[in-house]
């Protein structure tokens, strides 16, 4: 008998039992550059100075999506931590989504924003590796529960973007979201200026006591309902509230990432606000968010307003003949 073979198929086993959670996430096609989709157009990074944070400076560039036209009014969605949304070799890769969900009529055409957190000028830009909680404002811009940071979207950054772009200024028609402390940022804003953004995506969100946002499903119980409509994702596997090891680990509920998560989608349900969930088994990971996007923005965009006129081809991407024109609107005869 020869055991070499056995002991080798034993140690394969072993290694793909024993692969990251999160790998078992992968992307999609509709996360991939497909032929014939048109692509957006991403500007530079732009500098925007900062009353709300004074010293501070937000970096963010712009999506512009390739049916975008300066005549009708764009849909609107802003990401914090922008360079790990916008990166299309990273885990979200929104401009790729966006081409094929816009193209397909699956999400109206909308204008991306990606943001970073404040820094000042001496601090380093934030990079792959470092979503910028050591060298940033982050920490304190995204995690605080108090409408400082609203101001920067909604006072600082939607000013500047009305002067570029024709955005509509419907609520229903905007979106913000992030991922971990992002997302409570995302939450945030809407939470304070529900008037400006009614859509909120929230990935591995924060919802913990670094900053007090563990106070959320309470808060959200006890105040009269808000025109939001959220989608939530976390992993089972996200960071649990425990210090140390073993039977000797300690538990800290309002540092338990997905049980916290667990309590806003309760919230939210009971409150009747309108929100979808997903818990997969990753870490504290963008892995199954990233692979996800493209559901949960249909989810998000899924009542947006397109023709139901049989005759009406001008949502059919595939089929609108050469020089076709809309038919007007049928008229009642008197």
């Amino acid at each position: 008998m020869r055991p070499l073979p056995c002991l080798a198929l034993l140690a394969f086993a072993i290694t793909v039992t024993a692969a990251p959670t999160d790998d078992v996430y992968k992307h999609g096609p509709d996360s991939m550059p497909q032929p014939g989709v048109p692509q957006g157009k991403i500007s530079d990074w732009v500098k925007l100075p900062s009353e709300a944070y004074p010293g501070t400076l937000h970096d963010y560039c712009i999506y512009v999506p390739a049916q975008y036209e300066a005549a009708t009014p764009a849909s609107l969605m802003i990401f914090q931590d922008g360079q790990a949304f916008l990166r299309a070799t990273g885990d979200y890769r929104v401009p790729a989504v966006f081409d094929n969900l816009i193209y397909r009529r699956e999400m109206p055409v909308t204008i991306a924003v990606f943001i970073n957190p404040g820094r000042k000028p001496e601090q380093p830009e934030a990079s792959a590796a470092d979503w910028g909680d050591r060298s940033t404002n982050r920490p304190q811009e995204y995690n605080a529960l108090d409408d400082k940071y609203a101001r920067v979207i909604v006072d600082e950054l939607l000013p500047v973007l009305n002067k570029q772009f024709n955005l509509s200024k419907n609520p229903n028609d905007r979106a913000i979201g992030g991922a971990s402390s992002g997302a409570i940022a995302a939450f945030t804003v809407a939470w304070h200026r529900p008037d400006q953004f009614s859509k909120v995506l929230s990935t591995i969100g924060s919802f913990t006591n670094i900053r007090g946002g563990h106070v959320y499903p309470d808060l959200i119980r006890s105040t009269v309902k808000k025109p939001i409509r959220i989608f939530l994702q976390d992993g089972v596997n996200d960071n649990r509230g425990l210090r140390g090891e073993g039977a000797a680990a300690t538990y800290s509920p309002d540092r338990d990432w997905h049980a916290q998560n667990i309590k806003m989608v309760a919230a939210l349900t009971e409150k009747g606000y309108d929100a979808n969930f997903t818990w997969g088994i990753g870490t504290h990971s963008s892995k199954q968010g990233g692979a996800i996007l493209p559901e949960m923005l249909r989810w998000l965009w899924r009542d947006y307003p397109r023709t139901d006129d049989a005759r009406d081809m001008s949502n059919r991407t595939l089929l609108v003949p050469a020089g076709y024109t809309p038919p007007a609107p049928a008229t009642k005869a008197p």
